[in-house]
């Protein structure tokens, strides 16, 4: 089966009435986990972004403390996790503060990481491309917000 256009579907669905929308949320949120991620943050944290990113954060708290530490291999294995749920949680909000917030955070997260990711040539570079991505979301923000993310984003660098 091939999957329709985005166009279609949204043609297709205005021809849907109000509780024929509300079965087809839950249908498609049974399949996949994501589907059901996306409709919670939808429906329940997308009016406080701030909270959001909080409960994020101490998501990714969490998920630091439990790396294994015994090799450099597995250290990379988890943080490539935490950065991958961390970039699915950015694509929910769509907002490029709460990207730049996330990303800032798991930067300062990895940055302090013990042992140090300076060893590892590989989580160096996943640092530095995180630092990029950063500064390229940092220069789409509104002036102000631009000023105060590159302030943490100096400090982080300076440390």
């Amino acid at each position: 089966m091939k999957a329709v256009t985005v166009k279609q579907l949204k043609d297709e669905l205005s021809h849907k009435s109000a509780n024929e929308l509300k079965e087809l949320c839950l249908h498609l949120s049974k399949f996949k986990k994501e589907n059901k991620e996306l409709l919670t943050y939808l429906l329940y944290e997308s009016h406080d972004e701030e909270q959001y990113i909080q409960s994020v954060k101490d998501q990714m708290d969490v998920l630091f403390s439990e790396i294994n530490t015994k090799s450099y291999f597995y250290i990379r294995k988890s943080v490539r996790k935490i950065l991958t749920l961390t970039k699915k949680f950015i694509r929910y909000s769509k907002k490029k503060e709460t990207e730049v917030a996330l990303l800032l955070y798991f930067c300062a997260k990895l940055k302090n990481f013990k042992p140090s990711i300076k060893k590892s040539p590989r989580l160096t570079n996943t640092f530095d491309r995180q630092i990029v991505l950063v500064k390229k979301a940092i220069a789409t923000l509104h002036e102000d917000l631009q000023y105060d993310y590159q302030l943490e984003l100096n400090e982080l660098l300076d440390e």
